[in-house]
């Protein structure tokens, strides 16, 4: 399943339990996440990850600030 145009990001119970992946792999958006976060360059991940494509880091990251820009609206405690 992709959503809102985010055609490499996959969500599947049976790989890595339904967690964002990167095209249906056992590679979570959050792994991508951590690693560009710790100072790794596109071509450093792309090296480590070869079936990895600059297009799968780059939706992970629209994915990531998607996600950021979500809007929170606090509930109201329930009236007694």
């Amino acid at each position: 399943m992709n959503m809102l145009g985010f055609d490499r990001i996959t969500f599947d119970q049976k790989v890595m339990g339904g967690r964002a992946c990167v095209r249906g792999m056992r590679i979570t958006v959050a792994l991508v996440l951590n690693l560009v976060s710790n100072g790794m360059s596109t071509e450093d991940i792309l090296s480590e990850y070869p079936y990895l494509e600059t297009d799968d880091i780059r939706q992970a990251l629209q994915y990531a600030a998607w996600l950021a820009d979500e809007s929170v609206i606090p509930l109201e405690p329930a009236s007694p």
